[in-house]
């Protein structure tokens, strides 16, 4: 287990992960706390912190189901012809169905971003709330929803990367975990960095997206997808980690260059 967790592919995941937990994190903490902040301000932050911690363990519940599912890795139904072939397990459907889901939530939550910013804001604020219960309740239901793009994309960072799947779900334990004590930590000072920099927040939905096509293309992978004779392989997860730290390299630039003009 510590050899797995102290290799350059875990820790490369484990930073990746944890970064996009958070940045997938904000919109949880904004929507949290506009359902913490209606309630009497001494109450307001315990709100907060119960919340987050309940979405640590509902997440936490979570993955130990979708990585139980992700080990059904035994095909139930094998179709093949002259030119398809392909064996489904559960394993590749969960995959499969993660990875469309990841693209379409990410598409969907760009154009809601860029065409109407407050739609869901507006939507959390029509909900009363008369009691701490409620605020927490309302604050898990939140997170749930939040939750399933987290899940996912945990999976889509760590699947392959050991045989053992109790070493992967360790490893998105503890990403889950960093995450949530990070967002408790400094929450305030994380949403008022994206809420300057908005762009941060949509590479990180960008970076769904290409996290959404390898989940695609592992779930081929996986199934032995062959068409017209050739074989699906899966995408090294190598190129997603260049792709997103080379990304975010020209964000920090971007950001140099807009910051030594308003000098």
């Amino acid at each position: 287990m510590l050899e797995f967790l102290t290799s350059s592919d875990a820790i490369m995941a484990l930073l990746t992960l944890t970064f996009l937990e958070i940045i997938l994190g904000i919109d949880n903490i904004v929507f949290i706390s506009i359902a913490a902040n209606k309630l009497p301000e001494n109450k307001r932050s315990k709100a907060t912190n119960i919340g987050l911690l309940l979405a640590m363990v509902q997440r936490i519940i979570l993955l130990f189901f979708v990585s139980f599912l992700i080990g059904l890795s035994e095909p139930f139904y094998t179709f093949d012809n002259s030119w398809l072939h392909l064996a489904i397990s559960w394993q590749s459907v969960i995959l499969f169905a993660g990875g469309l889901f990841l693209i379409y939530k990410s598409t969907s939550e760009i154009r809601e971003k860029v065409e109407t910013p407050s739609h869901d804001e507006d939507v959390v604020k029509s909900k009363k709330i008369k009691s701490f219960s409620q605020a927490i309740v309302q604050i898990v239901l939140i997170d749930f929803i939040f939750s399933i793009d987290s899940i996912l994309t945990a999976v889509g960072m760590t699947n392959g990367l050991s045989t053992n799947h109790n070493y992967n779900l360790v490893l998105m334990i503890i990403a889950v975990v960093i995450s949530i004590i990070v967002m408790i930590a400094f929450a305030n000072p994380i949403r008022k960095f994206i809420d300057e920099h908005p762009s941060i927040q949509m590479l990180g939905l960008a970076f769904l997206i290409l996290i959404g096509f390898m989940l695609i293309t592992e779930a081929a992978h996986l199934s032995h997808t062959s068409l017209f004779g050739n074989e699906v392989g899966a995408i090294p997860k190598g190129y997603l980690y260049f792709a997103i730290a080379f990304s975010l390299f020209v964000e920090f630039l971007n950001y140099r260059i807009a910051k030594n003009k308003k000098r």
